[in-house]
Formats: structure tokens, sequence, C-alpha cells
């Protein structure tokens, strides 16, 4: 039989002719297509020994006519040599299979948790389809790894689980909550890459790790803040970004996120508007009236942002791929302000807002634009038909919120 060319080969292929083997010459390659492969295939055939032997040498066209006549050349110079190449490479795919399976045991949960968190939070980050990764990955990092982050996934059972989950509650119960739902969601990864066969935190429910969440109360009386501002001044590692920012949230009842992500091109310090755009948890863009204590404050932030396009920019020392700062830094700046509190009620910055909110009540602000200062979407029937969104009367509610806090602390 003579030797096969391309244009053959190209056209048996796209006629579907269907062959146990087309002949190369002499050399015993043999080219290869059945009803069952989705494209030929390469075959050697040689005798070892007297003995009949094939092999498979890769696929049509990903492998050239030219690359399986070399890989053909150079295989049975080895059976010439007294190898027997099939039985060589048979031995080659038990190793790397044996070396998979001793490496997937010998995985850590502190790889694992790592590859869970590449695949499933950080590219989506990249994506722009999960705008905020620091919190699960501060979350694996201090309530995961120094627990079970040096065990062998497989070594890991329900009872690690439950130990992390009844500590963690003791202090944070809705940090226990998510701390169920990421285990639940990284042992699932661990099942998909055939890591284990089983998840350890698949019979936790949210009974077993801090409970139904019970809605917050606490907000700072007058009183309070203005011990929160005067701890402020004595907080010496504060910064004074960070300073405005808190401030910022207890004058405008932002969203802690709303906020550090904010740009410059939606606010216009001339006719001192912000213009919030609409995300996670904002459903709908909304023009925001600012104060002039606010003006003041962002008039000095935009110094301090340079010729960034964000109200706050990241920082040197933060964590590369995030153009403003992370969601953790006022929570710890809040962390050395109540250093200088000891005897305050614990409270947190989402407290803040809540503080932003029973204010304005208190100063006699109507419901609905309270509740639009805070852009909360007013409910039921009245909240489908009334569009109208208060932009004048929340400006005179900001207004008289600022006064308020300009007695509680002379701003400079």
């Amino acid at each position: 039989m003579g030797a096969l060319n391309d244009v053959d080969l190209r056209r048996w292929k796209a006629q579907g002719t269907y062959t146990e083997g087309k002949s190369d010459q002499q050399n015993g390659l043999y080219w290869v297509f059945r009803k069952t492969f989705k494209n030929p295939k390469w075959r050697l055939r040689y005798n070892f020994r007297g003995a009949a032997r094939t092999m498979w040498l890769g696929d049509y066209p990903s492998m050239t006519l030219a690359e399986a006549r070399k890989e053909a050349k150079r295989l049975r110079a080895r059976v010439t040599l007294g190898h027997d190449v099939a039985q060589e490479k048979q031995e080659r795919i038990q190793e790397s299979r044996a070396k998979t399976e001793a490496d997937r045991l010998a995985m850590t949960f502190s790889q694992l948790a790592d590859d869970w968190y590449d695949r499933n939070i950080w590219q989506r980050h990249l994506k722009g389809n999960y705008k905020h990764p620091q919190p699960v990955r501060r979350q694996i990092d201090q309530r995961l790894l120094p627990f079970i982050g040096h065990l062998k996934v497989e070594d890991i059972k329900p009872h690690h689980i439950d130990t992390i989950l009844t500590n963690t509650a003791k202090d944070a119960p809705t940090v226990a909550n998510r701390l169920s739902g990421i285990l639940k969601a990284i042992f699932d990864h661990a099942i998909k890459r055939h890591i284990v066969d089983s998840n350890p935190a698949q019979p936790f429910g949210i009974e077993d790790a801090g409970g139904k969440r019970s809605a917050r109360s606490r907000w700072l009386t007058k009183a309070e803040l203005t011990q929160f501002f005067q701890a402020m001044h004595r907080t010496d590692s504060l910064g004074r970004q960070n300073e405005l920012a808190i401030k910022l949230l207890i004058l405008l009842g932002a969203r802690k996120m709303e906020l550090l992500t904010a740009r410059w091109e939606h606010i216009d310090l001339d006719e001192g508007i912000w213009l919030l755009q609409a995300g996670n948890k904002s459903k709908r863009s909304i023009a925001i009236p600012l104060p002039e204590l606010a003006v003041e404050w962002l008039t000095e932030l935009k110094r301090y942002a340079g010729r960034s396009g964000w109200v706050f920019p990241a920082r040197k020392m933060q964590q590369k791929g995030t153009p403003h700062i992370s969601s953790d830094t006022l929570n710890r700046a809040l962390d050395r302000i109540k250093a200088n509190l000891p005897d305050m009620e614990h409270f947190t910055i989402h407290d803040l807002r809540r503080t932003t909110r029973t204010h304005l009540a208190e100063l006699g602000i109507k419901r609905d634009v309270a509740e639009m200062c805070l852009n909360h979407v007013i409910k039921g029937v009245e909240g489908v038909y009334n569009q109208y969104t208060y932009f004048n009367e929340r400006k005179l509610a900001f207004a008289k919120w600022a006064q308020v806090l300009n007695k509680l602390e002379p701003f400079v």
C-alpha cells in the first residue's frame, strides 16, 4: 500500500470514511477512524519478541501526518533497542495516576481553600461578578486556617466543623452562619475535584451555626456620638481619610461599600449632589443631596485622592486588583477608635446607619423622607406607585442633621 497523504486524510475525515486502519507504507503507522471516534487516531503496530503489539499515538489532525511519522520512527528505533514501547507507555500512565492520587491524598485544607477561593471568588471578582472578595478571604484566614488549615482534606471530620462553628457562634453568630456556607462550598468543590467523597459540613444547618439572625437595635445617642468624636481625636493611627469616611457615614446614613466605592465622576461638588449608582444593596440610582458639611469633607478627600477617580483610592499596602480601599479598612479603623472607648457598649459600622435613621426621626423628619435618606425602598403598594424621591425634603433633613452634628463636635 502506498504512503498516506494530507489531501486524502482531510477528504476521508470530511466524508466520514470509517476504517480500522489505512497503512502508511511499511512503517507500522495506521490511520484509524471509527464511528465512535470524535476524530481519527494514529496507531502504531510492531512486533516485540515474536508478539504483535499496538499503541495509540494521538488524534488527527492534532497530530499531523508528518508528526505521526516522526513519532513512529522514534518509537520503532526504541523497539529495535529492546524496549516494549507500549508497555512503557502504560507504566507511565500508571505512575501518573499514582502521583495524582498521592497528591490528592496529600492536599491540605489550606491548599483546598486557596483553590476554591481562586476559582470561585477571585475569578468572579476579576470578571465583575463578585464585588467584595476580601471578607471571604478574611474569614478563611482568620477563622478556618488556624484550626484545620494544616490537616489533610480527607482527615477533616464533622467534629472539626462543629468545633469551628460553635467557637465562632459564641462571639459572632452571624459570622458562624457565613462560615457554615463557606465550608459547605469548599467541600462541595472538593467533591467535584474528586478529592473527597462526602462533605463533612453538609449536616450543619443554621441552627448548628449562629442561629437565626436577630434584628439589631444598637444606635448611638448624642452623648455617645460626642464621646465617639472625641475618641477619634485621641486615636493617633486613625488617619484623616478614615476619620472623614466614618463621619460621612454618620452624616449621610450611607452603606459602607456605597461610600467606599464612590467615584468622583458621580459627585458634583458645585451642585452638592452625589449620584449614587444602583448596586447589590441599592436597587436603583438616586441623587443624594450633599449638605455643606459633606461638601467640605469631600473637597478635602479630593485632595487626598489626587488623580484617582475613586473617592477612597486603594493604598499602597492593600491587595492588588482592588482600586478602592477594602471593606475591612473602616472596620479596623473603628476598632482602633473603640479601644479609646472601653466603657461604651459594643457597636458596628452598620449601627452608624441606624444611628442616622434614629436621629432623623428624633428631628421630626417624616418617615418616607427619612427612609429615602437611607435609600430604603418603600414597601407595599405605596412603594410601587409613589416614585417621588423627596429630593428637596431630604436636602433639608440632611442640613438639620448636619447642624446637630456640628453642635456635638465643631468640625474644623
